[in-house]
């Protein structure tokens, strides 16, 4: 944690009327918002939020992970569960068929999902990879084109990008990770320049830019502002920001370095930082944000909905109910269908959503224990 002198603090409503403004954050303000004392927290969230507001109103993006090849990869990622050396005791298998991608994706465009991420493990696709994902693509525009398709299949090489464009993807996630001097301490078998450089062929192709990182690496906050800048300098159309699942039989097993009110300080600083790019609360924050997860959507704009790569997410219905509760709606839905906000006029349907109280038969005047 970064030390902040009296000097150093910053005013997260104040910066917030300059970014509103036209204005930029530098690097020097950015640093002192993940050091906000944790009494302050609902002052940044609300600052964050009004450039949330500004720029995404009160949508959440659902986007949904197929995973298309599990495990066996060649790199060395200490913080992945798929990568070269891993004990995790994960789920392992070669490619999906289109059938049963398309499957998949069915299921998450059925829960609400707006976007499709089909991911791939391993260092980067072949030119049959890029064939095998492209006849996916294609099935899945051709019948559901309002969705927008992502590919995330590694590190590119030249004319990969065009001939995803060409099956009609939408966008190509390849995430920087963490902060560039930080990175050769959790993988050897490629470079940052490697990561950087897919993105910048994905842009050269059309396809919008995904690039996000993951917190929780044993990285210092002035690498955590280094690799949002960063991103922020890509041009990055949307951000995931993960949170490490630190599973057993990986190089960071037992590796809990964050705390619930750590992981909102780093989701508002994304916010600020950039204040006009989709913000996604990705893999691990069900496990990290805990209890906060519904604040933390006064920032972010987007989650994904339903499991990740290699670990189970929360339940689906939950993610729904939270987004509804909270008065958000979910893009590509109209108010009425995803819940909205409380009004006079709910629905029938929407009335009978409820819990049905459960009468105390425990602690005083019972002989029962009391629910402590």
């Amino acid at each position: 944690m970064t030390t902040v002198t009296p000097d150093q603090i910053v005013n997260p409503d104040r910066l917030a009327d300059s970014i509103l403004d036209g204005g930029e954050i530098t690097e020097a303000e950015a640093l002192p918002l993940l050091s906000t004392p944790d009494e302050d927290l609902f002052s940044l969230v609300h600052a964050g939020s009004r450039l949330r507001r500004r720029y995404f109103g009160m949508s959440i993006k659902l986007n949904y992970l197929v995973n298309l090849k599990s495990g066996m990869c060649p790199e060395s990622c200490t913080y992945c569960s798929q990568s070269l050396g891993s004990k995790a005791e994960i789920l392992k298998y070669s490619w999906l068929s289109t059938e049963e991608a398309m499957d998949q994706a069915s299921m998450g465009i059925g829960g609400g999902a707006s976007r499709v991420c089909l991911v791939a493990s391993g260092r980067g696709p072949s030119r049959r990879d890029v064939n095998r994902v492209g006849e996916i693509v294609e099935r899945l525009k051709d019948e559901n084109p309002e969705v927008e398709v992502c590919a995330c299949l590694g590190i590119l090489k030249e004319g990969q990008a065009e001939s995803l464009k060409e099956a009609g993807a939408d966008a190509y996630n390849h995430n920087i990770n963490t902060a560039e001097s930080f990175h050769d301490n959790i993988v050897k078998t490629h470079t940052y320049e490697d990561r950087t450089n897919t993105v910048e062929l994905a842009k050269t192709a059309g396809l919008s830019p995904c690039s996000g990182l993951i917190v929780g690496l044993g990285e210092s906050d002035e690498q955590i502002i280094e690799a949002l800048f960063a991103l922020k300098a890509l041009d990055s159309d949307s951000i995931p920001i993960n949170f490490l699942v630190p599973f057993d039989g990986t190089p960071l097993e037992g590796q809990w370095n964050l705390t619930p009110m750590q992981c909102m300080k780093i989701v508002a600083t994304a916010r600020f930082v950039c204040p006009d790019r989709e913000i996604r609360l990705a893999g691990g924050r069900e496990i990290h944000l805990k209890s906060l997860q519904p604040m933390a959507l006064q920032l972010a704009n987007s989650i994904f909905l339903g499991d990740y790569l290699t670990a189970e997410g929360q339940a689906a219905a939950d993610d729904l109910a939270m987004i509804r509760d909270n008065g958000f709606t979910i893009l590509g839905q109209d108010e009425e269908t995803a819940g909205g906000c409380c009004s006079d006029t709910k629905s029938t349907t929407e009335a009978a959503d409820h819990t049905d109280p459960v009468i105390r038969r425990r602690g005083a005047g019972t002989a029962a224990t009391a629910n402590v």
